[in-house]
């Protein structure tokens, strides 16, 4: 067990720092809050472990108890710290992290004193159970005060990855109120003296009882809500990297379409001063060459010929998308060979529907690589005599 737990506490320990030393300014909101979560989850961790339990009551007899409490009590002022700037603005987030501080600091520094009485009693069972009843209930109010915060926020996010964070933190209240739930067991076998609980019951497994209660749930629920509250920070640079990487590739992919189109009509190029200031945007790189391509194909307009797009919806399924793509992507073809002749068509084919159905960036690229990809493939521009003629810019 030392090593599961001190393993973790080095894990989360090493996490705290880099969120916090390692997060580059300006510093996101929530930084400092964020820091101190990973840094009470890996004080929690370390005082589960059996190596530093003995170390420290070689100093102080039984202390490892409230060393624990009190490392758990912090994780969860952490953790109530953390959603409340996720779900509040940033003022009565702060009112309400002093209000929570101060409780802590008075529940922990009660804990205290009750612990040094109970060792000058000779351990007597009623002080201990006032002290449990301390922590029991700050303990109780905090999880139960983070589960509501967690659960109205992933009903109200858009972030898939914010969502499955915060209900993987829910996930851990329940193993926390588990924890609750023995704990306040045993204030009731020590206030009636019941004798239900075994107290001088040493741990030698994590599944075994009363250890699955007492250190297998809080560690669970450590573990969970911190998987659950750092998720997003882990996903979003991975997310935002296959996002680069798809606007790239997408850039790239519309650069056939995108030559023709611009040595046909120059005018749709956008001011070459913008593309050298953001050279580095991809994603201005791929909005910039959607926008010309959509004001290539309006251009066009007069020059599509109705009888090339029904010669193209005869021979693919132009009720799908890719047969869309490909009709559309004929009809450009026959507009752009009358635009070199100066032809305009007798009748004039209507726009694709699936284009006006593209609102967002991302739609409008998909729609314009299937045409992108239909168009290379076709090999040459067909006009409205049927004739194929070169494909180039």
């Amino acid at each position: 067990m030392n090593v599961v737990f001190l393993g973790m506490a080095l894990l989360l320990t090493g996490a705290a720092g880099y969120w916090v030393f390692g997060r580059g300014t300006p510093r996101p909101t929530g930084v400092w809050a964020m820091g101190g979560l990973l840094g009470a989850f890996a004080l929690a961790f370390a005082s589960y472990a059996p190596l530093v339990g003995d170390t420290v009551e070689t100093l102080v007899p039984h202390v490892a108890r409230l060393l624990s409490n009190s490392a758990s009590l912090a994780a969860a002022t952490a953790v109530l710290a953390v959603i409340f700037q996720l779900n509040l603005d940033p003022v009565e987030a702060r009112r309400r992290i002093r209000v929570r501080l101060a409780l802590l600091g008075t529940t922990v520094a009660s804990m205290t004193i009750l612990f040094a009485v109970e060792q000058l009693a000779h351990r007597s069972p009623h002080v201990y159970a006032v002290y449990l009843l301390l922590y029991v209930s700050y303990l109780g109010f905090a999880v139960v005060d983070f589960l509501a915060q967690a659960l109205r926020q992933s009903t109200s996010t858009r972030r898939s990855s914010v969502r499955v964070g915060l209900r993987t933190a829910a996930a851990g209240c329940v193993f926390a109120l588990i924890y609750l739930v023995y704990k306040l067991v045993r204030l009731i076998d020590l206030g009636l003296s019941l004798g239900l609980v075994d107290s001088h019951a040493e741990c030698s497994s994590l599944v075994g009882t009363p250890c699955v209660f007492s250190v297998t749930s809080p560690v669970l629920a450590v573990l969970l809500m911190c998987v659950g509250l750092t998720l997003p920070a882990v996903i979003y640079p991975i997310s935002q990297a296959r996002r680069r990487r798809w606007e790239v590739r997408s850039f790239e992919a519309l650069g056939g379409l995108w030559q023709d189109l611009s040595a046909a009509m120059p005018h749709i190029v956008l001011s070459s001063e913008d593309a050298e200031d953001m050279s580095t945007e991809s994603d201005f790189l791929l909005q910039r060459r959607v926008i010309e391509i959509s004001d290539g194909i309006l251009t066009l307009r007069p020059y599509r010929p109705r009888a090339v797009q029904a010669m193209a919806e005869g021979t693919v399924d132009a009720g799908t998308v890719r047969g869309a793509a490909a009709v559309e992507a004929a009809v450009v073809k026959a507009a752009l060979s009358n635009l070199e002749v100066g032809r305009l068509a007798d009748d004039v084919a209507p726009p694709s529907a699936e284009a006006h159905s593209r609102r967002d960036l991302r739609a409008a690229t998909e729609w314009y690589l299937l045409m992108a990809h239909a168009y290379a493939s076709s090999g040459g521009r067909v006009a409205d005599d049927g004739q194929a003629n070169t494909v180039g810019a």
